[in-house]
């Protein structure tokens, strides 16, 4: 069965994601595991004394993780619900496991408005950036809704990948929800003309009523976060391209910065 894969670093945002895709799993029928990584150096700190026993306190760090699985998946039974816990960097740990198993989505938590913190929170943007899956990034104020209202911002000339839009419409088709908000973001006054760009987006996406929205801004990260504040959105989608203008989303200080404001889960896709 496909997975659904959670980072953790055992702290509140961690716990909130963690629930999160444990309701996901419920709808989606899928499985949760939990991956912890410990960073190359940590518990050694140039200590001969903490180097000789560097076992011990792995050891402790996987009881912990199995702990914390167990604690925030006791009312999950009906959920299969595995952990892994691997010395290394978040993103080569996360990324070994994608290319052993059949994952279908990451999902990350990060403090969110009030900033991003903690081991998982500041390595964010660079998963996003370098792991081509769905990955689905939930703030500390974000709650799972049975039915969400989901927003999709594109430039419509972003090619989605087979995979990425397979995993877009099973989540619209297992919520039942009834409609989707498509965004447009431009810098230039007037409504654009897309007619054919939104019948492809309709054949794309056939599982929802799609609702279009064309807004001005001369700043992307600007546009959505002001769409989120004055339309009701559950779950907001952004699609990784390198030549649009969604694409600025994705540097290293804006996606802090959509991240920092937004207080809704944000699903990363990818071309």
């Amino acid at each position: 069965m496909k997975k659904i894969l959670v980072a953790t670093d055992f702290s509140k945002c961690a716990a909130n994601a963690m629930i999160y895709a444990l309701e996901l799993a419920s709808v989606l029928g899928r499985e949760v595991c939990a991956i912890h990584a410990i960073h190359p150096t940590e518990g050694i700190n140039n200590s001969t004394y903490n180097a000789i026993f560097i076992e011990d306190y792995y050891k402790n760090k996987r009881e912990a993780l199995q702990t914390w699985v167990d604690d925030l998946s006791i009312n999950y039974d009906h959920v299969k619900v595995t952990n892994l816990c691997e010395v290394g960097f978040l993103k080569a740990v996360i990324s070994k496991y994608i290319n052993q198993h059949q994952v279908d989505m990451l999902v990350m938590g990060i403090v969110g408005s009030t900033g991003i913190t903690g081991i998982v929170g500041s390595n964010a943007g660079l998963v996003v950036s370098q792991i081509k899956i769905p990955t689905l990034i939930i703030p500390l104020e974000s709650t799972f809704t049975k039915v969400p209202i989901i927003t999709l911002a594109t430039d419509f000339d972003t090619r989605l990948s087979a995979v990425d839009v397979n995993a877009l419409n099973e989540m619209v088709k297992a919520f039942g929800s009834g409609r989707m908000q498509v965004l447009y973001i431009t810098d230039k006054p007037g409504e654009p003309d897309f007619k054919v760009s939104e019948a492809r987006l309709r054949d794309l996406i056939p599982h929802a009523q799609l609702e279009f929205n064309y807004l001005q801004n001369s700043s992307a990260h600007n546009g959505i976060i002001e769409f989120i504040a004055s339309n009701n959105t559950d779950m907001l989608c952004l699609v990784k391209h390198h030549h649009n203008i969604v694409y600025r989303l994705f540097t290293r200080s804006t996606v802090n910065q959509v991240m920092n404001k937004s207080v809704k889960a944000i699903l990363v896709l990818h071309e």
